[in-house]
């Protein structure tokens, strides 16, 4: 067995993996490399068949998304560790050593996530998981470093070690055993915060998510859908609803998901008053599937509480991340409440 193994995956990267991989592979010594193709349609195979012979290749049949992607790699993984990193992600030196010491010297760590940095702005946090990842009392995740889309400059304000809510898909790092145990990610969301509701589940047994500050990556982001792809708002907005109704208890359910739904509406109608319909259209699409997949969402919900009725509301933040930062003008983590 490998202690720690690093898996990308991939989906038609052939034009990121040249540029990213590379730091992968110098930075990465002590771990095996794996990139697991998930069902490319150019030339990325060949292209890592020729140019990096010496990483591990695992083929999948088809585009599965990021979970089924995911959920199928780690199959054929046979490490203590295993890191989930995004195909546009750079590494820097020593990456990989202070989290993997954060988990060999405390058991009760399930999945640590490093520092992300921007690719673009390298002075800056990146939008995906900044300094760590957090939640509201509705539900809507904000990170360390990023609330909404106020980004702030990495100054070293966040150079600690601590525990936060969730960390990011872009790079997780996690006890194999645990993501296997959990069932790995939920494959209905496809895409998008799967990794909030996965770290949800760590969150519900007795262990830890954590941030490590000790450790830097820099992250293209959006490198295979962009930000403001209308298919990625429908998945945003999608699987938020599922990822509360999944977790929510049930008196918070009665009242939370009518606001949440209420405060959707919001934003269709915001989006299409700055002339941006598709938007409107992606969020009551989301809203739609939703209701659908509500019998689906059910036996997953008593799933879930029949085998961890609990979860710490620790890291959960009382208030609403929408007032703080709108109306109390609260625009950084650190900003007083």
């Amino acid at each position: 067995m490998t202690k720690t193994a690093v898996v990308i995956l991939n989906y038609n990267g052939e034009k990121l993996l040249p540029t990213f991989l590379p730091s992968v592979i110098q930075y990465s010594s002590t771990a095996e490399i794996i990139v697991a193709d998930n069902g490319s349609t150019d030339d990325s195979v060949s292209l890592l068949k020729k140019e990096f012979p010496q990483v591990k290749l695992i083929i999948l049949d088809a585009n599965y998304g990021f979970c089924g992607g995911y959920n199928r790699a780690l199959d054929q993984v046979d490490a203590t560790y295993s890191v989930l990193l995004n195909s546009d992600v750079e590494v820097t030196p020593g990456w990989l050593d202070p989290m993997v010491s954060l988990l060999d010297n405390n058991p009760d760590i399930g999945a640590v996530q490093p520092k992300i940095l921007s690719y673009r702005n390298r002075a800056e946090f990146e939008y995906a998981g900044a300094a760590g990842g957090f939640i509201d009392s509705l539900g809507y995740p904000y990170c360390r470093g990023r609330i909404f889309n106020q980004i702030e400059k990495d100054l070293g304000q966040y150079n600690d070690e601590r525990t936060v809510f969730w960390a990011t898909g872009a790079c997780l790092f996690i006890r194999t055993t645990v993501f296997r145990r959990l069932g790995g990610f939920d494959e209905d969301f496809f895409a998008h915060m799967e990794e909030i509701d996965l770290c949800w589940k760590i969150n519900r047994t007795n262990l830890k998510v954590y941030y490590c500050g000790k450790s830097t990556v820099h992250h293209l982001g959006a490198g295979t859908l962009g930000y403001e792809n209308p298919r990625k708002t429908y998945l945003n907005f999608r699987n938020g609803l599922a990822l509360i109704f999944k977790h929510f208890d049930p008196a918070e359910l009665l009242y939370k998901m009518p606001l949440r739904l209420l405060l959707d509406w919001l934003a269709a109608l915001i989006y299409m008053v700055k002339g941006k319909p598709e938007h409107t259209v992606s969020i009551l699409k989301a809203h739609l599937h939703f209701i659908r997949s509500l019998p689906v969402n059910r036996i997953k919900r008593k799933e879930i509480r029949n085998n961890y009725p609990a979860y710490s509301r620790a890291s959960i933040h009382a208030g609403l991340i929408i007032v703080e930062y709108y109306l109390k003008r609260n625009k950084k983590f650190n900003s007083p409440r």
